[in-house]
């Protein structure tokens, strides 16, 4: 009998299996045929059939086997008509005879879940992709997102980024990537770059570097929804943890980061009533437990301590109640753990908070120029301290220069805001 389908809507329900059922659909499929496109191709082929059938016969009562035992059935028709080795057909569900009755469903591999998507995280982050490549395809493989609900979240055409994800996909069958979990310093330095993929997605998000919107909340939420996957898979791991501790503690204060108009509010102006509570208490523990690890021996990176400064805004119940002198201290770890020119220019935030404008422009100062490339960030950051001076001229000329550096229209109008503010102040 069907499932009784009268409180729930058949295309909801569907969207809501493929969210969370879609990664371990393409991973087990990919474990069984070795060939990730033709295991997102049967993956795909089970969504259609269920957007068919469901609104028909009901929500089945276990959505995610449904899509399983379909999949497989799509799989083993597929390597019947290619007339491919028999084994493969062995290890797609044994059914003798035809009897599709006995086809294993989603229960029966539970040993293999959690490993599945594991390695399909680590596939697709494989170092023969770029960077750009790597966020797409996890978005799309791990995250379950639609292509056209990737372009629109970096701001591309839905067939740019089809061609980039396909692409993609034929590097990695051109290099032969293995299914398997990395081992050693290849697993080091692969878990490196995932967890790089999953903050460059949350980063995206939650201040986008162009387009009419300060952020796009979609990308952050994917961005922390894939963190929480990757915690639950890897519990052990520090740096993970730091990872999802940081993206909690800062997507906690995206719904005060725009006023009622839309327009950007800057931390210390923000209401942090408004601040999401739930969120900075499950960042808070991911980073106690991350924090316990470290006790243990466990090193740690870029992430918790990123994760350790976040902490301190969110234990601080008013702008001036926030440790910037402890926060300058983390900065100063950070840089020499992970050094690199965006910490630098945050460590110049940090000091010049801590310690008073003309120590954060040193520190800034120091900064090559050129450096963190074409971006705001650096002219932005030296209007703030120069503002903090009281140079209001100086101050003006920073932010005019740094509007003009900005692709993201709701940051090119707060920078002019504010360069027009201190214009104002001169003036007087």
């Amino acid at each position: 009998m069907p499932a009784d389908t009268s409180a729930e809507d058949p295309n909801r329900a569907i969207l809501a299996a493929w969210r969370a059922e879609s990664a371990r659909l393409v991973g087990a499929l990919t474990r069984m045929t070795r060939e990730v496109e033709l295991a997102e191709d049967l993956a795909q082929d089970a969504l259609v059939a269920a957007l068919e059938q469901w609104p028909t016969t009901g929500v089945p009562d276990n959505p995610g086997a449904w899509l399983m035992t379909t999949a497989k059935r799509r799989g083993i028709d597929h390597f019947r008509r290619a007339d491919v080795l028999r084994r493969r057909i062995d290890d797609l569900g044994r059914a003798a005879g035809g009897q599709e009755q006995a086809m294993p469903d989603l229960d029966d591999q539970v040993d293999h879940i959690e490993d599945d998507v594991l390695r399909l995280i680590f596939l697709t982050c494989h170092p023969a992709l770029t960077a750009e490549s790597r966020a797409a395809l996890t978005l799309r493989l791990v995250g379950g997102l639609t292509t056209a609900e990737i372009a629109r979240g970096f701001l591309t055409t839905e067939a740019t980024m089809g061609q980039r994800i396909s692409r993609a996909k034929k590097t990695l069958s051109a290099v032969r990537a293995e299914f398997e979990l990395p081992t050693g310093q290849e697993r080091i330095s692969r878990l490196d770059d995932v967890m790089a993929v999953i903050y460059l997605i949350f980063t995206e998000g939650h201040t986008a570097t162009s387009g009419p919107d300060w952020m796009r909340p979609e990308l952050a939420d994917e961005a922390m929804r894939l963190a929480r996957m990757l915690a639950t898979l890897a519990p052990d791991e520090p740096e993970v943890l730091g990872l999802l501790a940081l993206l909690e503690l800062q997507g906690s204060r995206m719904p005060a980061r725009i006023d009622e108009s839309g327009l950007p509010v800057l931390l210390e102006a923000q209401d942090r009533t408004r601040w999401d509570q739930l969120m900075i208490r499950r960042g808070m523990t991911a980073l106690q437990r991350a924090e316990s690890l470290a006790a243990g021996g466990t090193p740690v990176g870029r992430y918790f301590l990123q994760a350790s400064i976040a902490a301190q805004h969110a234990r601080a119940a008013r702008p001036e109640d926030t440790d910037w002198r402890r926060i300058a201290w983390l900065y100063d770890v950070l840089a020499q753990a992970a050094p690199g020119p965006i910490v630098e220019v945050n460590r110049a935030v940090a000091h010049g908070r801590a310690f008073g404008p003309d120590a954060g422009l040193a520190v800034l100062d120091a900064v090559p120029a050129g450096s963190p490339g074409d971006t705001p960030l650096v002219p932005s950051v030296r209007g703030d301290l120069l503002e903090r001076a009281g140079l209001h001229r100086a101050a003006s000329e920073a932010f005019t220069a740094a509007a003009a550096r900005s692709r993201n229209e709701s940051e090119r109008a707060l920078l002019l805001g504010r360069a027009q503010a201190c214009s104002m102040r001169v003036e007087k």
